[in-house]
């Protein structure tokens, strides 16, 4: 009988709650705080909840990694359930210290079975290498050949997205390389993708219809002519908008007929900003 190994990963993965459960995968939440109130990331709110909080405080809450106790948590739950193993997969170590939160962890179980993934990226795209991993785990492969698949949609995964808005990226100052004073001008609306595991801008846009032509434009160069194996829209309390941004990109692209449509959580939406549509896209294997 294969080892069953356990597949974890945290709540910036934005996997829905209910298809992580459906293929047996853990998520441990982000803590996003307004003042002294403490929120797990998903579980206890969401980006409709956050953003009305944030729009009417003028303040955006501050997030923290899950702790190493948190993890210890659901690495011993998945042992108590019957893993031999344990992989977990998180945000890239450059936007988060959920990586080193999660090796912390591990260390406090010694002689325990467990491996620690650094994502290098984030949202859908650390998602589709999750569900690589628990695919691949749930036909009873071995733990390398699991972080094998993980690893390879990790390298053939694309995200390109779209802002709405600078002003939440001015309030939080998360994104890298935010040029100087750019901040102020809040009718760009930039392209962000994921470079050297961090979020950054692209490219800065006027009008927002040129902006998602344009995330089109890169997402379509991405592709390179390649089928694409898995796809996802992405957005941040904006369903109507990402929908519409779908249609955009099916008409440009051919792509399979089942969309992952997954909303950003707080735990790291906050740091983009409400009105952010995107897409992810895993290119198949040459």
């Amino acid at each position: 009988m294969p080892n069953r190994i356990a597949i974890v990963t945290d709540t910036d993965s934005s996997l829905p709650l209910d298809l992580a459960a459906q293929v047996g995968v853990a998520q441990v939440p982000i803590i996003v705080q307004f003042g002294d109130e403490s929120f797990r990331d998903a579980y206890d709110l969401d980006a409709a909840a956050a953003f009305a909080r944030i729009d009417r405080e003028g303040k955006i809450p501050t997030t923290a990694a899950p702790s190493p106790g948190q993890f210890v948590e659901q690495f011993k739950a998945a042992f108590e359930g019957g893993a031999s193993s344990i992989i977990c997969f998180n945000i890239s170590s450059e936007m988060s210290a959920t990586f080193q939160s999660a090796r912390q962890a591990a260390e406090l179980l010694p002689g325990k079975d467990i491996t620690v993934v650094d994502t290098r990226t984030l949202s859908l795209a650390q998602g589709f290498m999750v569900l690589a991993a628990a695919e691949a785990a749930a036909a009873g492969k071995s733990k390398e050949q699991v972080l094998a698949a993980a690893e390879s949609v990790g390298k053939r995964t694309h995200l390109y997205a779209s802002l709405s808005t600078l002003k939440y990226l001015a309030m939080s100052g998360r994104v890298g390389h935010l040029a100087a004073g750019i901040a102020g001008i809040l009718e760009v609306k930039p392209v962000l993708t994921v470079i050297d595991g961090k979020l950054q801008l692209l490219e800065r846009v006027r009008t927002q219809s040129k902006s998602w032509g344009r995330a089109v434009e890169l997402i379509v160069e991405a592709a390179a002519g390649k089928s694409i194996e898995r796809f996802g829209i992405i957005h941040v309390n904006a369903l109507a908008a990402a929908r519409g941004f779908e249609t955009l990109v099916r008409a440009a692209l051919e792509c399979p007929k089942e969309t992952l449509c997954a909303e950003m959580m707080p735990g790291l939406s906050v740091h983009s900003g409400a009105g952010l549509v995107g897409a992810v896209l895993v290119t198949a294997q040459e």
